[in-house]
């Protein structure tokens, strides 16, 4: 009895493992280009909901900044 259950668990298991695909939600990366009066605070405050302190670690994260600095004309990627 327990054989044929772990078995069928295992089948289902499989089945799922197949049938599953990566949902495509993420979508292309939305690309951003620092103007001359931009900061951090600034592009989370307006492409982020809530607290844009989320969103300058993500910010920072996704594109390794190691500070706060921008320069016009850099391109960010925003997560």
């Amino acid at each position: 009895m327990f054989v044929r259950l772990a078995i069928l668990v295992l089948a289902a298991a499989l089945a799922v493992g197949l049938a599953a695909r990566p949902s495509g939600s993420a979508g292309k990366p939305v690309r951003y280009v620092v103007q001359p009066t931009d900061t951090l605070w600034s592009i989370a405050a307006k492409h982020y909901p809530g607290d844009p302190r989320e969103g300058i670690w993500e910010l920072q994260k996704r594109n390794h900044l190691t500070d706060t600095t921008l320069v016009p004309g850099q391109r960010l990627v925003l997560p």
